[in-house]
């Protein structure tokens, strides 16, 4: 506790010691005003108030200087400081704005706010090319709080988040910041380097705050919140908004505001509501004031997002530039509550005609050496927003934590308690943990959801198993031992895999697999129905749809990213097969109709076989292709963004060879091509394009067939609308020669139900989808859909309906899909 309070004054030393110009900006009722502009006259150099009306300014060019204090509602005050010595007090009350109400008089009709607007919208490409190019210096700085965090969720123990809960369930889990340096250019070229970085709590850490994502520029048509959110001056804003001239004031260069009340007219769909405030004459932007409302942009566990942006201007080259972004969220559910801040403030503008070529390039986030481990003197000098006290506290009591719960001694007492036997750890499964030489030992249990299922080849089927995990966080090497067992009561019988894995690092992900045992696998090795679902149709419905075989194998595979955007692994698989056969006829709901069989081909004949007993190896090489990959380099990691401008292809080639039967040997090539847009507020549009061409494989064990991922069921609870087909019967048409499978879906995000009264209250999205088989000697199979997910009621909205019609060679059936889509 000594420690703590002496951190704690020290911390205060260094805020009073390396402040330039500090102070407090209040109200006339002192009210402190958090986020207010503040900038020197003729820069860009400038920072805020933080939420206590807080700011230090470090500025030390000139003992004369002209500070400008500017704050949305408020008269902005330009200050002559004549400074003898620093650090310098300077505190500011700031008036509210002398507003010239709106009494200005509708003529012929025309609203005087649309005018503005109209005008906006016309200068708005003018105004964009003005800040289309730049470099700054950029700061951010989040917090996320917690509030009433329950001890469990389902079942799991959540704890203090390593000290970040109190006793009342609540407390900051998380604060970080970053200094950094930014190129930017227009539309989304970004290159950054962070300069430092801070988190509370991990003195080793790398802060997720970038200026990646952060460009919420108005100037376009489209902002995007993850959905693409309709900008109060897009070229099309008079279908969404409706808008108020509320008053208009004089800054203070005498430049006349128009302050603009935004008000959407339909409530369900991608609008902001709030105020713009316009510049007259240039029409440029002066400041956003927004709220988005989470169910506008269709993450309902979001309540409300503030956006505030500060423009400044410069006399010199006539340019507004965003200076403060700050972002409120409000969030809950399951009467959890979240609440956070993010603040990001842009210095030292260097507006640029063109950038020299190779400026961008595929990194567009780098971190400098030794960035996470800048001291408090630093800190206190660059950081151009003062901490709250509840910040610095969060900082020293996490920092303070985190040195007590590093040491041997805590990690060894908390392994003793957590690492205690007790007798019913035998069903529910058990793990050992060393956290200071980091490994762990674990006993998978008895009564998990994936450790029981019935088929009619096993019948009722266990599944447990043993682990050992030993991971590095400093250098990404992962590895990990495991065995699962697996006894079938009907077929009595125990099967069991083992499994080593080895990530070697966390930059080009290289890592290997090598697996062997005995299984009980699906015919279809993608698996197109799952256990839980097989289960249950089988028990209930006496529909047995998976078909299983009988394998023992030893696999290895190697992969890793060669270069950015191509990834390469490949594999080599000796197996042994033979065919199974139903070894039950239990069922719950009883019926006098028979279980087919378990061969796909004949399923009414009980003693045939889908193919000879054999053995067979295999070699295959694959690589996945992203063109214009992006990623963040961390020291010790490599972060890829995927562009959706490109898709994404994907290619392999498989050989099989050494099989008992030489008609079983084969050559096989195969490619996929994913691509997946959005366009603008219209929906996302997905699509995926498979094929393929066997040789020399006329002959082939029905296995090695190329399957397509049908349903029988009418559920998906996969949520991968575009790795299957919906009405298909699972082995009807595959085939051992050429193959085209496609797969398009739009998901209007609400673009035409939101235009529909009432049934705009229900915040249904339509999904249209179309999917086809092309093989030879078969009519092509086909489905077209047409759904709608975000289904569910208040904040749990993941449920998915489709109907869906399915033709090949006339029409064979329609049905309705249930399923999930998160």
């Amino acid at each position: 506790m000594k420690q703590y309070y002496f951190t704690l004054l020290l911390s205060l030393f260094y805020l009073v010691s390396y402040s330039q110009i500090k102070g407090t900006v209040t109200d006339r009722e002192g009210r402190p005003l958090p986020f207010v502009n503040i900038y020197v006259e003729g820069t860009y150099t400038g920072t805020t108030t933080n939420e206590l009306g807080k700011y230090e300014l470090n500025y030390t060019v000139s003992k004369q200087v002209s500070i400008l204090f500017q704050y949305l509602g408020y008269t902005t005050q330009k200050h002559q400081l004549n400074i003898t010595t620093y650090p310098y007090t300077f505190d500011v009350t700031l008036e509210e704005e002398n507003f010239i109400l709106n009494e200005v008089v509708v003529n012929n009709g025309d609203n005087p706010a649309n005018e503005i607007i109209k005008k906006a919208i016309a200068a708005k490409k003018t105004n964009a090319l003005k800040t289309d190019k730049f470099e700054a210096d950029f700061y951010s700085r989040g917090i996320f709080r917690a509030e009433d965090l329950p001890e469990k969720i389902m079942g799991i123990e959540i704890g203090d988040l390593e000290g970040n809960i109190d006793s009342t369930r609540s407390g900051v889990i998380y604060l970080s910041e970053t200094v950094s340096k930014i190129k930017f250019e227009k539309p989304d070229n970004l290159k950054e380097e962070i300069i430092a970085s801070k988190v509370a709590g991990d003195d080793n850490g790398f802060s997720f705050n970038t200026a990646l994502n952060t460009n919420y520029d108005f100037y376009e048509n489209y902002v995007d919140f993850g959905l693409k959110m309709i900008s109060p001056i897009a070229d099309n804003t008079f279908n969404y908004y409706k808008f108020s001239l509320e008053s208009t004031f004089y800054d203070d260069k005498k430049q006349l505001i128009n302050k603009i009340k935004v008000t959407p007219k339909r409530d369900k769909e991608p609008v902001f509501e709030g105020y713009i405030y316009i510049v007259e004459d240039s029409w440029a932007i002066y400041g956003i004031d927004l709220n988005i409302k989470g169910y506008r942009m269709q993450q309902p566990i979001i309540e409300n997002l503030k956006l505030i942006q500060n423009f400044s201007y410069n006399t010199e080259n006539k340019i507004w530039a965003k200076n403060i972004q700050s972002l409120d969220f409000k969030a809950g559910i399951f009467g959890i509550g979240f609440t956070g801040k993010f603040t990001h403030v842009f210095s030292n503008y260097v507006f640029k005609n063109a950038f020299e070529k190779k400026t961008f390039g595929n990194e567009i986030v780098s971190f400098a050496e030794n960035a996470n481990k800048k001291d408090n003197h630093y800190w206190t000098e660059k950081r151009p927003v003062p901490l709250t006290d509840e910040e610095i506290k969060n900082y020293i009591k996490k920092d303070s934590i985190e040195t007590v719960r590093n040491s041997k001694t805590y990690l060894d007492s908390i392994d003793a308690k957590r690492n205690k036997f007790k007798i019913f750890d035998i069903v529910t499964g058990y793990t050992y943990t060393n956290s200071t030489k980091k490994h762990s030992f674990s006993y998978d249990g008895l009564s998990n959801l994936t450790s029981t299922s019935f088929n009619t080849v096993q019948g009722w089927n266990l599944n447990s198993g043993f682990s050992y995990r030993k991971w590095n966080e400093d250098n990404g090497k992962y590895t990990s031992i495991s065995s699962t067992f697996n006894y079938g009561f009907a077929e009595d019988r125990l099967r069991v895999i083992g499994n080593i894995y080895h990530r070697f690092n966390n930059i080009n992900k290289a890592n290997i697999n090598i697996s062997g045992g005995s299984d009980v696998s699906q015919i279809n090795s993608a698996e197109p129905i799952t256990k839980l679902i097989n289960t249950v149709s089988t028990l209930f419905f006496k529909n047995n749809y998976m078909k299983l075989y009988n394998k023992e194998f030893i696999k290895a595979i190697y992969g890793q990213e060669i270069t950015n955007g191509i990834y390469l692994n490949g594999t080599v698989e000796y197996e042994k097969r033979h065919a199974l056969f139903n070894n039950t006829d239990y069922t719950i709901i009883k019926n006098d109709d028979p279980y087919f069989s378990n061969d796909p081909l004949q399923p009414f004949n009980e003693t045939s076989i889908p193919f000879e007993n054999h053995h067979i190896m295999k070699a295959s090489l694959g690589t996945r292709i992203r063109f214009n990959q992006k990623y963040i380099s961390r020291p010790n990691s490599r972060m890829t963004i995927s562009d959706n401008k490109y898709p994404t292809i994907y290619l392999n080639y498989t050989k099989a060879f050494t099989a008992t039967n030489k008609d079983y040997q084969y050559d096989f090539v195969a490619a996929r091509v994913d691509y997946n847009n959005t366009f603008g507020n219209k929906g996302d549009f997905s699509f995926r394009m498979k094929g393929g061409k066997f040789f020399n494989a006329d002959h082939i064990a029905f296995v090695d067939y190329k399957h397509f991922n049908g349903n029988q069921t009418h559920v998906n609870f996969n949520g991968d609308y575009l790795n299957s087909f919906n009405l298909l019967p699972y082995y009807s048409n595959s085939t051992n020669d050429a193959y085209l499978e496609t797969h398009i879906e739009h998901n209007f995000n609400g673009f035409i139900m939101n235009k529909i009264p009432l049934l705009n209250k229900l915040q249904w999205n339509l999904v249209g989808g179309f999917h086809q088989i092309n093989v030879p000697n078969y009519k092509p199979y086909q489905e077209f859909s047409v759904g709608f997910s975000n289904i569910g009621f208040g904040k749990i909205r993941f449920l998915r309906i489709d109907y869906v019609r399915a033709y090949q060679n006339g029409f064979q059936g329609d049905g309705i899909m249930f399923g999930l889509q998160l």
